[in-house]
């Protein structure tokens, strides 16, 4: 029932005033990131899985290191992904009860959608599974702290529960050993933190450290997201 409810909103959010498509500054730095991290592995015959892809743009944009497969519980997104990007697989379904094959993945990416699901740390065990032996973790999850000092509203029909740098930590160690971890895209609409971080503020800072300013900002973890590159052991 749960499943169904979520599918119904999250069909009607992805298809809202350009979701689809239009990326905001946070899905661009995490992807950037993933992206990376996945071309430092030196291969373009991986199996990766995009758990929880949504309109499937981070599908396509992997598409280059190998075979993808994505997975998520918006059916009518889904579909509209089919036919934008017919050489990557798309299923329909609800995540932790698909009959995936164990092991078999190379790498699996996750951009924000840990904190939509009400079992964190069985979503965590059940890539642990799927993935080979050695095969990487890319996710990206809101940052619980900084999420809450900008006080965001409360979610519109579905669920959401953050976590902190800590607590995704713990859901990762049981199976993987986390390379590196940082946050991304600074914001703040509180005082005296606002003054730091504010957009303007950043860019100016930046051009003068050659972007230093944000990635100590980042590194401090006052980022939007956190970003996280684990292998399983």
């Amino acid at each position: 029932m749960l499943a169904a409810k979520q599918a119904e909103v999250w069909n009607k959010w992805n298809t809202e005033a350009g979701r689809e498509t239009a990326l905001d500054e946070a899905s661009q730095d995490q992807s950037n990131l993933m992206v990376k991290w996945l071309r430092s592995l030196g291969r373009t015959d991986l199996n990766i899985l995009d758990a929880g892809c949504g309109s499937g743009w981070m599908c396509a944009r992997v598409s280059e290191f190998g075979q993808v497969t994505g997975v998520d519980l918006a059916d009518e997104v889904i579909a509209l992904a089919r036919e934008r990007w017919p050489d990557v697989r798309f299923v329909a379904g609800d995540f932790m009860s698909m009959d995936l094959p164990e092991q078999s993945f190379d790498a699996v990416v996750s951009l924000e959608v840990l904190s939509h699901v009400p079992d964190q740390k069985g979503y965590v065990a059940k890539v642990a599974r799927l993935l080979k032996p050695g095969g990487v973790f890319l996710i990206a999850t809101q940052n619980g702290p900084i999420l809450r000092l900008n006080k965001l509203p409360p979610p519109d029909g579905w669920y959401r529960r953050w976590v902190d740098r800590k607590e995704l930590r713990e859901m990762l160690a049981p199976h993987m050993d986390v390379l590196e971890m940082t946050t991304v895209v600074p914001r703040a609409k509180e005082w005296p933190l606002r003054l730091f971080v504010a957009g303007r503020v950043r860019k100016l800072m930046n051009a003068f450290s050659g972007g230093l300013y944000q990635r100590t900002l980042e590194g401090w973890g006052l980022g939007w997201s956190i970003v996280c590159y684990a292998v399983k052991r």
